[in-house]
């Protein structure tokens, strides 16, 4: 360190306090970056790598970016991943001993962005926290820095931790150096997330009446990790935080990261896009606060009946009073993003532009508050009534801030005349010293009779007067001090030009001083109104999101869905919505879907590309939709309130953790099977295929009846195997149905269609003539198939009949055969034997047998 230069030893002992992280370092007008961080920014950035001196031998790369331009740059490198450290000097260059002091001012990471590109208007940028205890439970927590949002609950293992992250799209999670590598890889190849540590777990004098409040010393400690991380990296005020908001994930419906990615709910899987997904389908949010709410709702569909319904029923009225929805609509459409205002009027960077936007904004507010109380329902009334219009805030911007004010805090033009006093006396001395100055140009014009005489102004001169030299021998002697030669005239100045020079340039200097003096004023007392805009946004947002859903239910036909006591469901003429939006209402064949008690599973058969994916996917969105409080894509709609939703849908090889296609579809399924609740629904598509015909199908059944016999869950299960539909027989829950399909000159036609009873063939040769296989192979196949068809059943004898065939010597008497069970005798048998009887009262045991009677009469 010694043999470097001083400013070269000041990098160092900066960078070392900030390893993970570039440190851009204020050097003039420019932020510089050296070593390694140079070598890498140069890569990362594609800018030039350059080196200079610095006190040793050998040169140190360097390299940097303009400070006028370094948002973009810092940009790129956080959307990489990346933390930055933004190093400024914090002395006066002119005033400093030695090398000029510097100091990190802000550390930005992926979680803590503010501004800029990578901050989209309707996604949340969230910043994660996670605790593990000693007892196996984690305390998590997450903040939104841009809107102030805090949230945070207890987990009971990291598989839960993973899910709630991918929830919510965290980019960036703060753990404790003890943090286990085990749990670190697992938490890296499961999801792509910046890894920051923090060990601070004191409570933050300023936050330690909201984070004692928590009252749960697990949930001060994981809340309290989250505040001293960002305390330390933005190193300014953070006013703008919200309240925790403590939740229980066993609130609203749970939804694992398989399932929300086989369905897409909020991105597509092929393109990892919005558009395609249901959040694409129903985004009808006027407004960003909106789009952002809507998301967190389709994340976490509610449980709680009465909430859902004063969903719907405000969906319901917003449907019937049309012409107040489109003025609510337009209204909406003037509200700038609250939220963010105030995230960035906390943190200092707000700018006279971003001031008149709330008070466009604001202004929104009496409109929208008349027309939510012209609506037919109680809780709209009580919305209007709670609406805040911060209407002192309106008239301090009406009153300070110019409507077209520039870009710029800190060059004038901001305040309005007559807001202040002094800046008033200011600007009229800056006025009328100028007017003076067009009077002395025309007094000085007389004086010589020189028409061109003018006077003028710039930067390094100041106030001049301008004679071409071919009327300089028209000057009186001894009035005119020469002051700037040029080409063809000369530049003077005088006694009485000084003096009111003096005077303009004291006024315009000081009056832009005063300016940015009383804008930071103005800005903090918008501080003040924080919290109450804060409420405002949840509010307009909550608005914005049940107008949304009443738009979109009006537009595509949507029904209002009712919920059943006793698990039933039925949907009559249901659709795909997205599916139906993408192909029109015209092309897409509606189905319906019955399950009650004695069809808790449907076993569904049928070709390839016929819909079975399709449909059973239908379900599920219909489910989710009715339980975030939208209208649903049905002309009937009968559903329970499902807890929890899982899916095995689709086949891809997760190659980052090294698994196969079949191991992802035994996780998935293993997930399904050990948390399914009698209140879930199981959607499992083509179980088994991953492996050979036989094991599939014995784990096919053996999941079947695992289902069947022990969860009880509303599940589809889609198969190839058709064997598997003889489960019917045993297995009195479930039922058999088809994708019905028909052949036409050796051609199959897809009815989509959904019917009663097994299918009668998989049509796979068929649709392989469709993906046009050469004619040969499509022959040699069929050829194949026709061999095989006729060989299955006594295959399967031979197989099952060799071990009786060993052990045949052992019987001394052969005993007839019992006639076959009738399908009520297997039910009854089926029935009798699920029978807890130890568990029964004498008077439920007697019911249970007389209802097993009435079944086999």
């Amino acid at each position: 360190m010694a043999t470097y230069t001083p400013m070269i030893q000041q990098y160092l002992d900066i960078k070392a306090q900030y390893p993970d992280a570039f440190l851009f370092f204020r050097l003039g007008d420019f932020y510089e970056m050296f070593f390694d961080d140079a070598i890498k920014a140069a890569q990362e950035l594609e800018i030039t790598l350059t080196s200079r001196d610095g006190g040793t031998e050998e040169r140190v790369p360097m390299c940097g970016v303009p400070y006028h331009s370094a948002q973009g740059y810092i940009e790129q490198l956080i959307e990489k991943g990346y933390k930055v450290a933004i190093c400024e000097q914090v002395e006066d260059p002119k005033t400093a001993k030695g090398v000029v002091r510097r100091e990190v001012v802000q550390l930005i990471t992926p979680g803590t962005v503010m501004e800029g590109k990578r901050l989209l208007d309707k996604e949340n940028n969230y910043l994660a926290t996670m605790t593990a205890f000693d007892d196996g439970t984690y305390g998590f927590a997450y903040t939104d820095l841009s809107t102030g949002e805090n949230r945070m609950t207890m987990l009971a293992s990291l598989e839960e931790v993973i899910n709630e992250m991918y929830s919510i799209g965290a980019r960036e999670i703060v753990v404790s150096s003890a943090f286990s590598d085990d749990m670190y890889e697992k938490l890296k190849e499961r999801y792509d997330v910046t890894v920051s540590y923090e060990e601070d777990v004191t409570i933050p004098d300023m936050f330690y009446a909201a984070v004692h409040s928590l009252g749960q010393e697990k949930l001060q400690i994981t809340f309290a990790r989250l505040l001293n991380y960002l305390l330390k990296t933005q190193k300014r005020s953070l006013d703008h935080l919200q309240p925790v908001q403590v939740y229980q994930v066993d609130q609203y419906m749970k939804i694992d990261v398989y399932s929300k990615r086989n369905l897409e709910l909020t991105e597509t899987i092929r393109t990892k896009g919005r558009k395609g997904s249901l959040l694409w389908l129903l985004d009808e949010t006027m407004t960003a606060m909106g789009g952002r709410l809507l998301k967190q709702w389709i994340d976490r569909p509610l449980l709680n009946h009465e909430k859902i319904e004063r969903r719907l029923n405000m969906v319901e009225t917003l449907i019937n009073h049309y012409f107040e929805r489109q003025e609510l609509r337009e209204l909406l459409r003037n509200v700038y993003d609250l939220e963010r205002l105030a995230g960035r009027v906390a943190f200092g960077n707000v700018n006279a532009r971003d001031l008149i936007q709330l008070k466009k904004s604001l202004k929104q507010v009496p409109d929208i508050q008349a027309v939510v109380e012209k609506l037919d329902n109680e809780d709209a009334k009580q919305l209007a009534r709670t609406i805040d219009p911060c209407s002192e805030l309106v008239d301090l911007l009406e009153r300070a801030i110019h409507d077209n004010p520039p870009l710029s805090v800190k060059e004038g033009g901001i305040i309005k005349d007559g807001y202040h006093e002094m800046l008033d006396r200011f600007r009229d001395a800056s006025r009328n010293g100028k007017s003076w100055i067009a009077q002395l140009e025309n007094q000085e014009r007389e004086l010589t009779g020189i028409k061109s005489l003018k006077i003028g102004y710039n930067r390094v001169f100041g106030y001049y007067i301008e004679v071409t030299k071919a009327n300089l021998h028209l000057l009186p002697e001894g009035r005119y001090e020469r002051k700037q030669t040029l080409a063809n005239a000369e530049r003077f100045i005088t006694q009485e030009l000084k003096e009111k020079e003096a005077l303009i340039l004291e006024a315009e200097e000081k009056s832009i001083e005063l300016e940015y003096q009383l804008f930071v004023d103005i800005r903090e007392q918008v501080k003040q109104f924080i919290p109450r805009l804060q409420k405002l946004a949840k509010l307009i947002s909550h608005l914005d999101v049940l107008q949304c859903f009443a738009t979109v239910s009006e537009e595509n036909r949507y029904t209002k869905p009712r919920f059943s006591e006793n698990r039933e469901m039925v949907l009559k003429n249901g659709r795909h919505p997205v599916v139906e939006k993408v192909l029109g209402a015209q092309v897409y064949v509606p189905n319906d879907c019955f399950m009650n008690g004695e069809r808790e599973i449907l076993l569904i058969t049928g070709p390839n590309m016929s819909g079975k994916s399709t449909y059973m996917r239908q379900i599920a969105l219909t489910a989710i939709m009715a339980q975030i409080g939208c209208f649903v894509p049905a002309d009937e709609a009968i559903l329970p309130i499902f807890d929890q939703v899982f899916t095995r849908i689709g086949a891809a090889d997760d190659l980052v953790s090294g698994q196969s296609t079949f191991m992802v579809e035994m996780l998935e399924a293993r997930n399904a099977i050990v948390h399914a609740t009698q209140n879930s629904l199981i959607l499992f598509d083509e179980i088994g295929r991953g492996t050979s015909t036989y094991d599939g199908m014995a784990l096919a059944q053996a999941m079947i009846e695992y289902i069947h016999d022990k969860i009880g869950a509303k599940t589809l299960f889609s198969t190839h195997y058709h064997e598997l539909t003889v489960l019917e027989q045993s297995l009195w829950k479930l039922k058999n149905v088809h994708v019905s399909a028909v052949e036409e000159n050796g051609k199959v036609v897809f009815l989509h269609k959904i019917e009663d009873g097994p299918a009668d063939q998989s049509y796979g040769i068929h649709v392989a003539e469709l993906a046009e296989l050469p004619r040969e192979l499509i022959q040699r196949a069929q050829a194949i198939l026709a061999e095989l068809e006729q060989q299955p059943n006594e295959a399967q004898h031979n197989v099952k009949s060799e071990p009786f065939e060993q052990l045949s010597m052992f019987i001394e008497e052969p005993k007839p055969k019992a006639p076959p069970l009738s399908k009520k005798e297997k039910r009854a048998l089926q029935a009798l034997q699920s029978l807890n009887l130890l568990e029964m009262t004498p008077l439920e045991a007697l019911n249970q047998l007389y209802e097993i009677q009435k079944l086999l009469k």
